[in-house]
């Protein structure tokens, strides 16, 4: 798998949560054109999720789609993660990362604002999250970009890839591709899908490419 030509032409991220059929969900969302999907789960312990890992990292190599870590360097090497997505303000920088998994591993970035993103590519950033673009139950009101924040990185033309973040579902989605963002990032508007596949479509459909 070519992990970087992958990357380069992606649009649709998917980070998960914890829920007891997520492989099932995330397979489903694959199918419906994924192109990444990142296991995030806070609270358990890096040796619960190796299992979980070891399934969705199969699960994307089989749909074409890159499986990659949040914020966890050790679960990333032991699953054989094509990348590690590192958040905001943390002391690991991307070429910390790198020296770790190796030179061909994709490191991702969060970002708030135009600086951090600047401050993201200067650090060696494979990709960004920018955002959050809405209100979420984890950033209040005060704490989000809105959709000034995808114009203004839109206007930048970053180099890497990036995916608008943070409250991204079927009713935004239309809203924010037109503020010229390439891609989304986005949680329960596919997991919490009756039909997840469905979902992914929809959301790709809003998409360049």
């Amino acid at each position: 798998m070519k992990v970087r030509e992958i990357l380069r032409d992606a649009r649709l991220l998917l980070i998960t949560d914890p829920r007891p059929d997520l492989v099932f969900r995330v397979e489903a969302a694959v199918r419906g054109g994924v192109d990444m999907v990142q296991l995030r789960d806070k609270h358990a312990s890096r040796e619960a999720l190796i299992p979980l890992a070891a399934e969705l990292r199969e699960v994307c190599e089989r749909g074409g789609a890159l499986f990659t870590v949040n914020g966890d360097v050790g679960l990333a090497r032991l699953s054989g993660a094509a990348g590690v997505h590192l958040g905001q303000g943390g002391v690991l920088r991307a070429q910390d990362a790198r020296d770790l998994l190796g030179p061909d591993v994709i490191v991702g970035r969060s970002a708030g604002t135009l600086e951090e993103a600047l401050d993201a590519l200067r650090d060696g950033a494979d990709y960004l999250g920018v955002g959050a673009v809405y209100a979420t139950p984890t950033k209040p009101e005060g704490e989000v970009g809105g959709l000034g924040l995808v114009q203004e990185i839109s206007r930048s033309n970053l180099p890497i890839p990036w995916f608008a973040v943070g409250g991204v579902t079927l009713e935004t989605a239309r809203e924010v591709a037109a503020a010229r963002a390439p891609g989304f990032a986005v949680v329960r508007a596919v997991l919490d899908a009756e039909d997840p596949e469905a979902a992914a479509i929809k959301l790709r459909s809003y998409l360049p490419g």
